[in-house]
């Protein structure tokens, strides 16, 4: 039988992703977005073209109760993701009011409207490495959360909420806690965007250097096109459970730094300035590492993409949006 998917926070990276992966796999896909003064729909717009019968987007808000009961009422979805989220960690520490409504209000939200609904549909909340905050690496699905900021607290109410409505009310209620997951569709405000972004602006002397804050933070990073491959195996599972998503290698911001500059053959330090003080945050999680090890086991995922092939599509394809080939950019980064 066929599926329904309803999917909030569709326009971004993850969403467009999962739309697409599901639309491929057969499914019916409404994708809920919040009505705002501007169109953000840029991830998505190919998906109405390609697939006109099985693709569509209604209005919604996480902060409407309302509205969510609606939505599901309407489609009777058999599969509900939720990777809505406020979700620049750097951001939350500015508002942090409006991070915690949307990321752990949001959550409560579409699970109570499920639960009075009363429709059996399964549900997944995306959670966060950053959640683990300070505990040492590598970090499973049985590491203390210990968040270092707003983000990260909130991200802990969401997974802790699903886990509540699973056990009271036997809702298929499941968490996919996934490390850094970067791809050309990643938001311009992320660093490893930044980096990118700033290679092909100073191939095109747009700018002259590029400021970033610290660069020894290690991170997990994965390809988003992976990640989602986790995230529908999760609901594809008999029973709800949580799971670790990650690609078990971490890499510094410096490392990333020096790997995507390398391509084009440039010198990362004669282009990149480090201002620790402009970027500070209250808190700092210095290194995330995972362990996936649950997730290889029961749903038979793993990575494809890893770092350097990841470096690479994303220099690439910033390249492009400059409207430079990778042998253009080395012939320019030769004069520099």
């Amino acid at each position: 039988m066929k599926k329904k998917a309803l999917i909030f926070g569709v326009t971004g990276q993850d969403g467009s992703y999962l739309s697409e992966l599901l639309l491929k796999k057969n499914y019916d896909v409404i994708g809920v977005m919040r009505r705002t003064s501007a169109f953000n729909t840029a991830r998505i717009d190919h998906l109405y073209k390609l697939y006109p019968d099985n693709f569509d987007t209604s209005y919604g808000d996480l902060s409407d109760l309302n509205s969510i009961e609606r939505n599901i009422e309407k489609f009777g979805p058999e599969e509900i993701y939720n990777l809505a989220a406020q979700s620049h960690v750097g951001v939350s520490f500015e508002i942090s009011d409006s991070t915690f409504d949307i990321n752990a209000f949001g959550p409560l939200n579409i699970l109570q409207a499920l639960k009075k609904v009363g429709i059996k549909s399964k549900f997944y909340q995306a959670c966060s490495s950053e959640m683990f905050g300070i505990s040492p690496p590598p970090q499973n699905e049985n590491t203390l959360f210990q968040p270092q900021s707003i983000y990260g607290v909130a991200k802990v109410s969401a997974y802790y909420t699903t886990r509540y409505f699973r056990q009271a009310f036997n809702m298929f209620a499941a968490n996919g806690i996934l490390f850094n997951h970067e791809s050309p569709r990643r938001g311009l405000n992320f660093v490893t965007r930044k980096i990118t972004v700033g290679i092909a602006k100073i191939l095109t002397k747009e700018i002259d250097f590029l400021e970033l804050g610290n660069l020894s933070a290690r991170r997990d990073w994965g390809f988003a096109g992976d990640y989602v491959e986790a995230i529908w195996a999760i609901l594809q599972q008999d029973k709800p459970d949580d799971f670790v998503i990650s690609t078990g290698e971490n890499y510094s911001i410096e490392d990333f730094v020096r790997e995507a500059f390398s391509i084009v053959g440039l010198d990362w330090k004669k282009f990149v300035k480090s201002n620790v003080s402009r970027y500070l945050r209250p808190s700092e999680v210095p290194n995330l590492l995972g362990n996936s090890s649950k997730a290889i086991k029961q749903l038979k995922w793993k990575p494809k993409v890893l770092f350097k092939e990841l470096c690479l599509m994303m220099v690439e394809n910033d390249l492009k949006n400059f409207n430079l080939t990778l042998d253009e950019a080395k012939k320019i980064a030769k004069k520099l």
